[in-house]
């Protein structure tokens, strides 16, 4: 019996009524929450048994001006039930970000007859639909309508294209993913070369037909595509081939150095050295330069999508602070997809995720992305300090929602926030499994360093916990008890209590392991080379006009205001998000303007005045701040340790 009926017991004895009216409440009660109880969808569940027969997909993805990729697909059936599925949950999305409202103009047919389809009533990604007798194959086809905005990304341009195949695919339910076979073919603009981890099985003019792979395994490796197409031989001495595919805007864009080739390659043997090991046949870079198709990083197996600006290589000089997405994403292929949270693998791309350990998937290889582009030379010592430094003013003054929440809550942000834009990022916080695990994995480091005399470091637990197995690629899932037990073996310390103590609670410690490693954080009136070039790069993400760290406010180069820190000197002054800064101190808005009306106020007691525009209406707004420009900078500490140095020295 629910808790709801000795409240309407006891209503109805004091209002007298009759045992008729509370019989009718009670069973009114009863049928809702046995309708609230059978409000689930009618999907079969997924069983590890072979999917019979061999599904084929083509996917027409010439058409360049449309951005329309039209999808047939033949599948092997029997006569009765079948639900077909479109992915929702999205690895590296680590959420269910399949875009369902993409797929239009369904169609099956047996025979050349159709079959009626009906999407499930509680789940808008599957489809019902029943095969007559004597049917022994459907074809299925439908449209994939890729967005056609900068704001949505696009997926295909006049001159480039990245195509994932959970977008243009739909797939049996009642089977783990790695039970149904597809054979897979594209059909390209005219011209075009692709690159993928799909191995070609032959090629008629502009068509590609693959080898057959799972399904796991063909949503695990995107196609890039394009027209101006340079492929670089990475491969390290006596390793598995890895190779950087380069699609470009026009062919200027494909020029580099045999210096930036040097230092690519050294990334591989980096990562190699490091884990000892590699989990691939072969790998490929998939890496887009282009001003027009979005930006992109995004794990797989034996790939990675990668897409920064069309100057990546031609604009080097000024273009540091975008070099480490390389090596982020193929750190994944040890960290992520090889070894793999336990509560993040699923049978098939229909089955929620769990995030609970992003801190490890993400955050460690947030730490070694850093790592590794200083050791591979991409970054300079001063360039990956300079990064640090931010990261840690970051956890220092501008991630003020740690007071409400913890950092493994942040985990739940994928699905919380999908990435979205948030008015006041520093209180409601975003994904901070990224860059507070990578601070508390810096602590973990220099503690494993102290520890052990110097003998050993996170070094030796990436090579024991990612580099095991060598050359498999089959998925090997991990816990909480399992990295712990991994520390231990590196050196034994109390690292669950550790852990917990940086992940699960308020205010965790981040800023602990800069101290360790022999540097701390200071401020000063002069921003970095890095800090420059990160906040002058045309990309979304990026706060062109960065005062976080002084008055507390960033803003795009029209003046508008997306993001105030909470609780800092402009948010207490009423500024608020989206709001767009006209004039300071009476003079039209500039980032000059600002800057210098900043550094005047540090000898003045005048508060520094902002005319603000927001829905149509302009304020003054006094911010009474007189600290002067603030920049992040890191400086030794006398007498300690430089473990920062050794950790990003090349390994021999």
């Amino acid at each position: 019996m629910s808790r709801a009926f000795p409240v309407v017991s006891a209503v109805a004895s004091r209002l007298g009524f009759s045992r008729l009216a509370l019989a009718v409440a009670m069973a009114l009660g009863a049928g809702t929450a046995l309708a609230e109880q059978t409000r689930t969808d009618d999907v079969p569940a997924p069983q590890d048994t072979k999917y019979p027969g061999t599904v084929t997909i083509h996917v027409d993805a010439s058409d360049t001006t449309q951005g329309i990729f039209r999808v047939h697909e033949t599948m092997p059936v029997k006569a009765g039930a079948l639900t077909l599925l479109y992915p929702q949950w999205i690895p590296g999305d680590h959420s269910p970000t399949g875009p369902i409202n993409m797929l239009a103009g369904l169609k099956v047919t047996a025979n050349g007859k159709p079959i009626a389809w009906k999407r499930d009533k509680y789940n808008v990604f599957a489809f019902h639909l029943d095969v007559p007798e004597g049917v022994s194959s459907v074809d299925v086809d439908f449209q994939y309508l890729s967005g056609r905005t900068d704001s949505e990304g696009f997926d295909i341009t006049d001159r480039m294209m990245d195509m994932e195949w959970s977008k243009v695919s739909l797939y049996p339910a009642g089977y783990f993913t790695r039970g149904i076979t597809y054979a897979a073919s594209v059909t390209l603009p005219r011209g075009w070369e692709l690159g993928t981890a799909l191995e070609t099985a032959s090629k008629s003019g502009d068509t590609v037909t693959f080898k057959p792979v799972t399904f796991n395994n063909l949503v695990d490796s995107p196609i890039y595509a394009g027209q101006y197409f340079k492929r670089v031989d990475l491969t390290p001495a006596g390793g598995a081939p890895v190779y950087l595919d380069v699609f470009a805007d026009a062919p200027k864009y494909l020029e580099m150095s045999q210096e930036q080739v040097n230092v690519h390659r050294a990334l591989v043997t980096q990562a190699v050295k490091l884990f000892g090991s590699h989990h691939y046949d072969h790998y490929d870079f998939l890496f887009s330069l282009s001003d027009t198709m979005g930006g992109n990083g995004t794990e797989h197996h034996q790939s990675s999508e990668d897409g920064l600006d069309a100057d990546y290589f031609t604009g080097w000089k000024d273009a540091a602070p975008d070099r480490d997405l390389l090596a982020h994403e193929y750190a994944h292929s040890w960290n992520g997809k090889f070894r793999r949270p336990d509560d993040l693998w699923t049978p098939n791309f229909n089955v929620p995720m769990g995030d609970s350990l992003l801190w490890v998937y993400e955050g460690q290889t947030q730490y070694w992305g850093y790592v590794l582009t200083a050791r591979a030379g991409m970054w300079s010592a001063q360039q990956f300090r300079d990064a640090l430094a931010m990261t840690a003013a970051n956890y220092e003054r501008n991630r003020v929602g740690f007071q409400w929440r913890t950092l493994e809550d942040t985990t739940n942000d994928p699905t919380i926030a999908r990435r979205s834009s948030l008015p006041y990022r520093s209180w409601q916080m975003s994904e901070e499994y990224y860059s507070g695990g990578q601070m508390m994995w810096l602590e973990v480091d220099a503690k494993l360093r102290a520890l052990t005399g110097d003998r050993k470091s996170l070094d030796d637990f990436a090579r024991a916990f990612f580099g095991v197995d060598n050359g498999s690629y089959v998925t090997k899932t991990y816990t909480f008890d399992d990295v712990v037990a991994a520390l231990n073996g590196v050196a034994p310390y109390d690292w669950a209590g550790f852990l917990h103590a940086h992940v699960d609670v308020l205010n965790p410690p981040l800023q602990d392991g800069l101290a360790a490693t022999g540097w701390k954080l200071v401020y000063t009136d002069k921003e970095s080379d890095f800090e420059a070039q990160y906040n002058s790069r045309a990309q979304p993400a990026r706060h062109l006009y960065n005062f976080t760290w002084s008055i507390g406010l960033t803003m795009n180069d029209k003046g508008q205001v997306n993001d105030v820190r909470w609780n800092g000197p402009a948010f207490k002054a009423g500024v608020t998000t989206g709001a767009t800064l006209v004039a300071v101190n009476g003079q039209d808005y500039s980032k000059d303007v600002l800057k210098d009306a900043i550094a005047a106020a540090k000898t003045s007691k005048a508060p520094i005045q902002l005319l603000m525009k927001y829905q149509g209406a302009f304020r003054n707004v006094a911010v009474d701040y007189h600290d002067g420009l603030q920049y992040p900078h890191l400086v030794r500490i006398d007498g300690k340790p430089d473990y920062l140095s050794e950790i990003i020295a090349p390994r021999k």
